[in-house]
């Protein structure tokens, strides 16, 4: 099977980065293809240490959106069968003062 990928960023100079899956699920990383001109190789990063690696740019932070539109799906929300889920506000609620 294929690289599944999924583009993040495109840059006005023509880079670009994309998320991708290769044949094991749990391996997945960002591919980053700079512009022809640049003559750079396409590189693999591991997602954690692309998020780690202390730059914020547009294709960091559009990574983080997508993750976070994950979190908002209602299906990734539905509790998995035996589990139970907190309450709304339950997980964010401050110790009762003593």
């Amino acid at each position: 099977m294929a690289d599944v990928r999924r583009l993040l960023y495109a840059s006005p100079n023509g880079d670009r980065w994309s998320l991708c899956r290769g044949e094991d699920a749990a391996g997945v990383f960002v591919l980053h293809e700079p512009n022809g001109p640049s003559g750079g190789a396409a590189s693999r990063v591991e997602v954690g240490r692309f998020l780690l690696d202390g730059r914020a740019g547009p294709e960091h932070r559009e990574l983080l959106r997508l993750i976070g539109s994950l979190v908002g799906e209602t299906d990734a929300a539905a509790p998995a069968e035996g589990r139970t889920v907190p309450e709304p506000g339950a997980a964010a609620a401050e110790p009762s003062p003593e």
